[in-house]
């Protein structure tokens, strides 16, 4: 018998809403960056990810979005607001060599602080 399927966050795609969220609120974290910015709507909360050629080849960069993709399924609807974008930005070493365990608490800590 399989587990539920947690449901996933709506994601990004517009460049101008990943520029939009670089604009605003920044928290960094040990394994990730986190850009979120407050919409004007109260729409859902969507999320985008993204890394840079510093993390490595592509596969490197697949990677570090399946590690992102996964912590933001796991934990981000319970901790995130309504009208909310986030974008998770993958850095260089950390995001790949960091415990599963750690980024998922990374996510947690990062919102709180956004949120205060």
């Amino acid at each position: 018998m399989r587990a539920p399927r947690m449901k996933m966050p709506v994601v990004l795609t517009q460049r101008a809403d990943f520029l939009a969220a670089a604009k605003a609120r920044r928290q960094g974290t040990s394994g990730f960056l986190l850009q979120a910015r407050h919409r004007s709507d109260d729409g859902p909360v969507r999320v985008g990810f993204t890394c840079s050629k510093k993390i490595g080849n592509a596969v490197m960069r697949n990677r570090a979005k399946r590690r992102l993709r996964e912590i933001a399924r796991l934990g981000l609807l319970e901790h995130a607001r309504p009208g909310w974008d986030y974008v998770l930005v993958g850095r260089p070493g950390a995001t790949i060599s960091r415990d599963f365990a750690d980024l998922q608490q990374d996510l947690t800590t990062a919102l709180s602080r956004i949120h205060k």
